[in-house]
């Protein structure tokens, strides 16, 4: 901005010098209250395309290989042969039962069988005999017999039971006898191998072997041939210049005519096209910048926010 102002009181000095002197190398047809500067109009340039010779027509030997194909080839690898083959005999077992004790009889004597038992035995029979007793003086006398001796000695007459004893004795249960038994015969099983068939030679043949085997079969030679190899050309662009290129007067905003509020609806139209610049109305390092890359990319004379400038942002220059 500081640069813009200083261009602007340079104009102003200029446009005051111009009315005392006449017009001129300074900007015809100015509007009194405007701002013009210098500036460099960017080249325009004309692409043309052109076709230029990039390698010339020559020959090239090529050699085309050979080709082969895998087939399948039946090899012999183990000729038809005779060979023997012994069959060994076949045997069956069979079992015989073998008399090894005949079946005979035995006579056997049964002893007698005795059993024990007990008996009572009368050792002594009973009895009645007189035994002393004590006399109980002021009862009545009991029912047995009492005998007082002139002595004081009193005798009671008592029973004595028989008495027995427990003898053992042993007596016949089971009589001896006699009995017969057949005691069976035995026998024990024999195997013995029976032969069925013989033992034999027998030929046999052994058929021949093969192997398949995949080998490469030639199908077409290697061949040399010329061919001609033609020239190939490439596209070249040729920029030439239409115009552009020349210094001349354009339109400015500067202090005089651009306010605050015009200096940050430029910043917004700026932040709108994508760049970051903050609408405070200064016009700082980041507007500058973002407007320099916004005239470099749309052809715009770079370094003055001009009228054209601000026309191409979609901002109104009054």
């Amino acid at each position: 901005m500081s640069r813009i102002l200083t261009l602007s009181v340079a104009g102003l000095v200029l446009a005051g010098a111009a009315a005392a002197q006449g017009t001129g190398d300074y900007p015809a047809d100015a509007v009194p209250g405007s701002c013009y500067a210098r500036v460099l109009i960017p080249e325009t340039y004309e692409i043309q395309t052109e076709q230029v010779l990039d390698q010339p027509e020559h020959t090239e030997a090529r050699v085309i290989p050979a080709t082969y194909e895998t087939v399948v080839q039946r090899v012999l690898v183990k000729e038809q042969a005779l060979t023997y083959r012994v069959v060994a005999p076949v045997y069956e077992i069979e079992t015989e039962q073998l008399l090894v004790v005949p079946e005979q009889t035995e006579t056997v004597v049964i002893p007698a069988e005795y059993e024990t038992f007990t008996e009572q035995v009368l050792v002594r029979p009973a009895y009645v005999t007189w035994k002393p007793g004590a006399g109980l003086f002021g009862r009545q006398p009991s029912g047995e017999d009492n005998l007082t001796l002139a002595t004081g000695e009193v005798l009671c007459r008592v029973e004595v039971p028989a008495q027995y004893d427990t003898v053992s004795r042993t007596r016949l249960k089971t009589p001896e006898r006699v009995e017969t038994r057949v005691i069976p015969a035995r026998f024990r099983t024999i195997e013995r191998q029976v032969l069925r068939e013989p033992a034999q030679v027998v030929e046999e043949i052994l058929p021949a072997e093969y192997e398949e085997v995949e080998v490469q079969r030639l199908v077409t030679p290697e061949q040399q041939e010329t061919i001609v190899v033609p020239a190939t050309y490439k596209t070249i662009e040729k920029r030439t210049v239409t115009g552009g290129g020349t210094v001349e007067w354009r339109e400015v905003l500067c202090d005089s005519n651009a306010t605050k509020d015009k200096i940050a609806e430029v910043q917004r139209a700026l932040a709108a096209k994508g760049y970051k610049v903050q609408a405070d109305g200064v016009f700082g390092p980041a507007t500058l910048n973002a407007m320099e890359d916004w005239q470099e990319k749309n052809g715009l004379p770079v370094g003055y926010l001009t009228i054209g400038t601000v026309e191409s942002l979609g901002v109104s220059p009054d």
